[in-house]
This record gives structure tokens, C-alpha cells and sequence, in this order.
């Protein structure tokens, strides 16, 4: 009995509770808690609508800043790569919207795009690491000088680089046996999807990069330090980007908005690597792609520079920089000189690219079918 007492307090409690509030807020309380949140009501509403002409403010001046930038563009481009021929490599797979869009600002810089590839999965796969090592190895001495101690993906890089600028010595028109040789082993491989066919020699490399690849480690528990990023793939992409500046006129690497992870921030976290590469970001938007032809130009000319928004750029916008003409030689500029000093040599040219491309890529075959069988 005296427990059901209890209970009948707390219920009476209850009861009365709710009755005084209903009292209260329908009497002298009504007037002061409606006026108190009719103001809060009428307060954010205005708050909402100055926030929305702030917005609507905001969105014309960015708009109008877009079609400033979209008008000037072309006029800060044009001409800025009169006839240079370019390739492009694709470091992190498919993105035509993207890709469209810059080879348009290449063209009105008076460029071309002669070469287009695509590295594969198997370039950067840890799984590949075994392959790339034979296929590096059987190599041998198409890349001309390399250190004993170029890693395999180092060597690979030199190939697709010296794939994607050889030219014969009689016509820079022409591409190389061995650079359509270097190409097509690359491709026979896996290690590279060609885009587009590439007919001429490229002047300077332009490799688009993405996004930081997303980390495979797990997150760091409460208290413990968090784990290293991966840099596996990055560091074989900028492998590529390095070996591209080597062989080539000039290189450049662009991406997106620079992120903590990415090819184009590990280059400029890097002193020695920001001293000879130049990177691009911010190639999502207008801004970003019409610096791509301008930041080709300035490395042409030797000047070295990381252009963005971000605080690991060093300037907004490359510098100004007046190329020379493009001089290009031929086969009929050499005449009989070139055709007797290929007779002297031991043998005509095509013979001899011939015999060079066949056993070439016998030689990687069969260093392959060797690391197969083992």
C-alpha cells in the first residue's frame, strides 16, 4: 500500500504540474512568450534574406569574373606555344571532359597535341612490381644511358618518355624506329592505353594527374600517431613527370586543386623536384587550364614555377615569355650528306630500323617468356 501511494503523489505532481503551465502559458505569460518568439521569428527571417542577398551578390560577381576570365583567356593564351607539339599523359585514367577542355587551350595557344597515352593499372599496381621489372630489363640498351642503379619503374618512364620525343637524326617530322618501337612494347605490355595515335615527335610532355589516391592504411586509434599516406603510386608518377623533363623540351604537370597527397603537392613538398618541375593546379576550373599553355612556355624558356591558388604555389600566373620560332629539320635539308653517311654507317636507315624494331622486341619477349617459365 504505501508503494501505490507514491505512485498516486507523483501522478497528482504530474498533473499539477501540467495544470500551472497550462494556467501560466494561457495567462499572464501568453503575451510575453508569443511576443518574445514572434521576434526570434521575425529576426531570422531577416537574417535569412540579407544572407540571401549576399548570396545572390556573391554568385553575380563570380559569374561576372568568369566571363571576364573566359574573355581574357584566350588573348593571354594565343600564340604563347605557336606550333610546339605536345603529348599528353594521362596519370590517373579517364577524364575526357577534362582532357577536352585543355587540348582547347592548347590549340589557341597555337599548339598541337601529336600523342595521347594512358597509363594502365599495371604501371602503378604493387602487385605489377615483378612484371615491370622484366619488361624494364628487357629493355636493355634501347634507352640509351641510364644509371646501373634506375629502378624499373625509372626505366620504364625513359622508355615512355623517349617513346613519346624521339625523332630520327635526318627529320625532326619524323618519329624514331626506335621511339614507335618503345611505344608499342609499352602498349604490347598493358602499361599503357594509347589514346590517340601519335604520327610526329613531341616538343614538350604535359601529365595530367587526379586526386590523392585514397589510403589503403587504417586510421590511427585514440592516442596513437596516424599512419604514413601511401606514397607508392604518386612516387612512380612522378617518376614519369622526371624522366619527361630529361627527354623533352619542356615538361609540365597539372592537376586539381592541390591536396596533401597528390602528385602535384608532392612535387612542390619536395625542394629538388620543385626546382625542375613545374606544376599547374586548379585544372577543374577556367583559371587553372588557361595556365597549363602559359606554364609550358615558361618552362620552354627556363623558368620554373608551381601556379595556383594554394600556399604551396608560387604565383597565381606564369610569367610572360616570348618563344622563338620553331626550326625543324628534314630529310630533304640533310640531301645526300644524310643518305651517304647512312651508307658509310654500315647499311640504309630502314634496314637498319627494321633489324632494330624486330629484335627489340624479340628481346623483351623473351626476357619475359625466361621470368615466366622461372
Amino acid at each position: 500500500m504505501i508503494d501505490f501511494r507514491y505512485h498516486i503523489v507523483s501522478l497528482i505532481s504530474v498533473f499539477l504540474a501540467l495544470a500551472v503551465g497550462i494556467i501560466l502559458g494561457a495567462g499572464p505569460l501568453q503575451g510575453a512568450i508569443g511576443d518574445q518568439l514572434t521576434g526570434q521569428v521575425e529576426q531570422l527571417r531577416t537574417e535569412r534574406n540579407e544572407l540571401r542577398d549576399q548570396l545572390d551578390e556573391a554568385n553575380v560577381t563570380v559569374g561576372n569574373d568568369s566571363r571576364y576570365i573566359e574573355a581574357a583567356g584566350p588573348q593571354l593564351v594565343a600564340g604563347s606555344l605557336q606550333d610546339r607539339r605536345v603529348a599528353v599523359v594521362d596519370l590517373d585514367g579517364a577524364d575526357n571532359e577534362r582532357d577536352d577542355a585543355i587540348a582547347e587551350q592548347l590549340e589557341t595557344a597555337g599548339a598541337s597535341v601529336v600523342g595521347h597515352v594512358r597509363l594502365t593499372d599495371s604501371w602503378t599496381d604493387q602487385d605489377e612490381e615483378s612484371a615491370r621489372q622484366t619488361v624494364a630489363e628487357g629493355l636493355g640498351e634501347k634507352l640509351g644511358e641510364v644509371p646501373q642503379d634506375a629502378t624499373p619503374e625509372q626505366r620504364l618512364a625513359r622508355a615512355l618518355a623517349l617513346a613519346l620525343t624521339g625523332s630520327t637524326p635526318a627529320s625532326s617530322e619524323e618519329r624514331s624506329p626506335e621511339a614507335i618501337e618503345l611505344e608499342a612494347l609499352l602498349e604490347r605490355f598493358a602499361l599503357v592505353d594509347v589514346v590517340s595515335e601519335q604520327t610526329l615527335p613531341a616538343d614538350v610532355v604535359l601529365l595530367l594527374g587526379g586526386p590523392a589516391p585514397e589510403q589503403a592504411a587504417p586510421a590511427a586509434a585514440e592516442g596513437e600517431e596516424a599512419p604514413a599516406p601511401d606514397t607508392y603510386v604518386v612516387d612512380i608518377e612522378v617518376q614519369v613527370a622526371v624522366a619527361a623533363q630529361e627527354v623533352a623540351e619542356a615538361a609540365l604537370v597539372a592537376g586539381p586543386t592541390a591536396v596533401s597527397g597528390d602528385v602535384v603537392s608532392t612535387i612542390r613538398a619536395n625542394d629538388d623536384l620543385a626546382a625542375t618541375l613545374s606544376t599547374v593546379s586548379g585544372i577543374e576550373g577556367e583559371p587553372g587550364r588557361i595556365n597549363v599553355p602559359l606554364a609550358l612556355a615558361a618552362r620552354i624558356a627556363d623558368q620554373v614555377g608551381q601556379f595556383g591558388f594554394e600556399e604551396s604555389a608560387t604565383a597565381v600566373l606564369p610569367p610572360a615569355v616570348e618563344l622563338p620560332p620553331v626550326t625543324r629539320t628534314t630529310s630533304s635539308d640533310t640531301g645526300a650528306q644524310g643518305a651517304a653517311a647512312g651508307d658509310t654507317a654500315g647499311g640504309t636507315s630502314d634496314g637498319t630500323s627494321d633489324g632494330t624494331e624486330a629484335d627489340g622486341a624479340a628481346d623483351v619477349e623473351q626476357t619475359t617468356a625466361g621470368a615466366g617459365e622461372g
